[in-house]
């Protein structure tokens, strides 16, 4: 039997069984991280999880039907080049799909939201535009900076 993240990790509010009003959003006169920003940011990871899956049955299914027959080799080859990036986008998805799964489980754990290197909210804009982030603006910043010098040496 499969055991559920709520189940592993236990939260002072079952934020996970929220029910968001309709066009809920969260804003920046709330609490940071409530209970009710959390389940917002977990239903949002979730959809974009799940459409992300989506995606990938639709193109492995496409793949089974499509088998390369185009007689013309100039045919073929551009075939096999749409694939080929199709199938490279498919990767960079499963990736992203990690990232996804590890801003879930950082929800349950209560540390969702808060930069890993200064512990500052990251703040509800950077979070809406980018669920995945671990890192406040300017932190990622000073991280894609150092990484710049680094490889320039």
């Amino acid at each position: 039997m499969a055991t559920a993240l709520s189940d592993i990790y236990e939260t002072p509010e079952p934020f996970d069984r929220i029910t968001l009003p309709d066009g809920y959003r969260p804003s920046d006169q709330e609490e940071f991280m409530s209970p009710m920003q959390r389940a917002y940011f977990l239903a949002k990871l979730k959809a974009w999880k799940d459409s992300i899956v989506e995606e990938s049955r639709a193109t492995m299914a496409q793949l089974q039907v499509d088998t390369l027959r185009e007689p013309d080799i100039a045919d073929r080859a551009s075939s096999e080049t749409d694939w080929g990036i199709e199938l490279r986008t498919r990767d960079r998805q499963r990736k992203l799909i990690a990232k996804i799964d590890a801003a879930i489980r950082r929800l349950y754990a209560g540390e969702y939201g808060y930069c890993e290197v200064t512990g500052e909210p990251i703040g509800i804009g950077r979070l809406e535009a980018r669920p995945i982030a671990t890192m406040t603006l300017e932190a990622q910043e000073r991280h894609e900076r150092v990484e710049k010098v680094s490889r320039d040496d």
